[in-house]
């Protein structure tokens, strides 16, 4: 609508979609779309390296050494020393066998380990050279009646992995257990049980010479401790907020470039006149005055 002969030119949606897919701000849309592209994934890899370091870890296992040189009688089995790998020289006392009730054939079972109905670990003192006893639990039955509990009588030599006492909470349920079985393998109530020194936790076997004739109970390798690295989380909702902020100045530049583009742009139809100076103002000259 012409006003004052100056007429005012609408923005149109195509100048609008123009401005929008112009090269500068193409080139723009491109590069945001690369910067959310590479720090999504830069979050997502540190968000893993977080989540990964909350996982237990295979911690070093070394080779088997004799028992004697990492459990002494007195001591406390101590957490470091679960899972370690021994061997133990000596001879079973068949006379103090045990069986531990409600057990499975793997101590890390889903589930737990213990479990009502599910067999039995054969407990069986053994003397070793130095007159102390190991406890060691020499496989999994599943009846009394196996005749894998039958004790060899002769000398052997067992590798196995060191175990903690259990807790000795559920030791009262002994007594409602049949003679000759046990609940726990619960260093305090087998020094009770059995004559000799003691040594602190139990073995459990993986081999023997003579070959086990019960079932071996599988003992994972030791782990060791996980510790979430809390920095990881933090980089990764950092390179996250980058991401947000570059959408942020994305719609910045993007709204400031469609605004000027719809600034009426004013264009002159009947442009008026430079009025020509007047040649008797410049033929007669004021007086100055002094």
């Amino acid at each position: 609508m012409p006003v004052g002969g100056l007429s005012v030119v609408p923005d149109t949606v195509l100048a609008m979609l123009r401005t929008l897919f112009s090269l500068r701000l193409v080139v723009l849309h491109l590069l945001v779309i690369g910067v959310l592209v590479a720090f999504t994934l830069l979050g997502r890899w540190q968000l893993a390296v977080f989540e990964e370091s909350g996982r237990p870890a295979a911690a070093a296992d070394p080779a088997p050494v004799a028992v004697e040189s990492l459990s002494r009688v007195g001591q406390r089995l101590t957490s470091d020393l679960a899972g370690r790998q021994v061997v133990a020289e000596g001879v079973y006392d068949a006379a103090g066998q045990l069986l531990v009730a409600d057990r499975r054939p793997d101590v890390e079972a889903v589930g737990g380990r213990a479990a009502s109905g599910a067999g039995f670990w054969l407990l069986t003192p053994l003397r070793l050279d130095d007159g102390s006893t190991l406890a060691v639990v020499r496989g999994w039955v599943g009846t009394p009646q196996d005749p894998a509990v039958a004790v060899p009588a002769e000398s052997v030599k067992v590798t196995g992995r060191l175990r903690p006492p259990d807790q000795s909470d559920a030791v009262q349920r002994s007594g409602a257990l049949p003679e000759g079985q046990v609940a726990t393998v619960s260093t305090a109530q087998l020094i009770n049980l059995w004559d000799g020194p003691l040594h602190d936790g139990f073995l459990i076997a993986a081999t023997q010479e003579p070959p086990l004739t019960a079932t071996p109970v599988a003992v994972p390798p030791p782990t060791q401790g996980a510790a979430l690295t809390w920095r990881n989380l933090a980089y990764a909702a950092q390179w996250w907020i980058f991401a947000l902020f570059a959408v942020f100045m994305w719609w910045h530049f993007v709204r400031d470039a469609v605004r000027t583009a719809r600034t009426p742009r004013v264009s002159l139809t009947n442009p008026e006149s430079t009025p020509e100076p007047d040649p008797e103002s410049d033929s007669h000259p004021e007086p100055v005055s002094r």
